[in-house]
């Protein structure tokens, strides 16, 4: 239980709850924008730091979409997960610990894939 006691430490001293709320907020504003550009984003869900994307073509799932991004982004650098039953929607994953610097370039690298 020592193990676990000390992550918990961690986890409040170094304040990751709050830096989880501001990385997710952060990526939700520049999300939420792009919607009117790129309006196969159906919605963007989540909770903290764990958002995700749900891409649609018209009512149906658009899966090579979020291929399609996915592979835009990779090719810049940026590494995209797809999920969901049909594959349509892009989950992103990142450390909390990431430097402000590093998470403003794959935020414009994301948006760059987005409306491409």
């Amino acid at each position: 239980m020592a193990a676990a006691h000390a992550v918990l430490d961690v986890i409040e001293e170094e304040k990751l709850v709050d830096r989880a709320n501001l990385l997710g907020d952060r990526l939700r504003a520049r999300l939420e924008p792009l919607r009117r550009r790129a309006p196969a984003i159906a919605e963007v869900r989540g909770l903290g730091a764990m958002v995700a994307i749900e891409l649609m073509d018209g009512d149906e799932p658009a899966p090579d979409l979020a291929r399609a991004i996915q592979s835009r982004a990779l090719a810049a650098g940026l590494v995209l997960l797809t999920c969901g039953i049909h594959g349509n929607a892009l989950r992103f994953l990142f450390p909390l610990t990431i430097p402000d610097p590093i998470f403003a370039e794959a935020l414009d690298i994301l948006e760059t894939a987005i409306v491409a």
